[in-house]
């Protein structure tokens, strides 16, 4: 027969390119986003002095997920989908250190306590901005390696290390996130469209800058996590 199909087969053939194509340029934005960021940052001779900032700083509080409607441009989306991997993953982490009693380093336990209400407070505001926007949440990201997320990988080798390695392990992989979190918020800043989202990039990176400075003088907490 060779009639046409029927037309409710045919949408079937379009709608995974057109995916495809969404995440692709996605992806694409996310790495101009932090090759951006950092070229800037540069240039403007970041430094240490960003990581000063009073540990009041880390209280403050992410604001209320926005009601009215919000329009995210192409680096807003990338934004928040990467974000949102990043803090769970931080959030595993913690859930991890937790489970670990030998061992354990009350001061980081403290830290990580603060950290867990903050993230959780901020995945809340960028699904919220993400609704508000109509732009539904997608994990693109998920099994790539990107600069400061903890990975499976990483989470398995921590719960491989022994107990007394756990507390300078954590640390290190917990400022390795807060740290890119920063370079990713500064390119929000610089590059986002919605002002609902820039201005929460800007409290995110105001309270990273004093978490940073509460893991300063931890084992194996210092350095810089690459951005390649």
């Amino acid at each position: 027969m060779s009639g046409d199909a029927p037309v409710d087969q045919q949408p079937t053939t379009t709608r995974r390119p057109a995916f495809r194509g969404r995440a692709g340029r996605i992806v694409g934005v996310v790495a101009t986003l932090v090759v951006t960021t950092v070229a800037v940052g540069l240039s403007q001779g970041w430094g240490r002095a960003d990581q000063t900032a009073s540990p009041s700083a880390a209280a403050l509080p992410t604001g209320p997920a926005p009601t009215a409607s919000v329009v995210l441009n192409s680096t807003d989306d990338a934004f928040i989908q990467l974000l949102i991997p990043m803090n769970e993953g931080a959030l595993a982490l913690i859930d991890h250190v937790d489970s670990r009693s030998a061992g354990a380093d009350p001061s980081l336990r403290a830290v990580l306590n603060d950290l867990r209400a903050a993230h959780q407070a901020e995945l809340r505001d960028l699904r919220g901005l993400l609704a508000a926007g109509n732009v539904p949440e997608q994990n693109i990201h998920e099994g790539h390696q990107m600069p400061g997320m903890v990975t499976d990988a990483s989470l398995a080798e921590l719960r491989a290390a022994p107990h007394t390695e756990v507390p300078s392990r954590a640390a290190a992989l917990v400022r390795a996130h807060l740290a890119q979190t920063v370079v990713l918020c500064r390119g929000e800043q610089t590059a986002g469209g919605s002002p609902e989202l820039k201005a929460l990039a800007g409290r995110i990176q105001q309270a990273r800058a004093a978490e940073l400075s509460a893991l300063d003088g931890r084992p194996g907490a210092t350095g810089t996590p690459q951005a390649d």
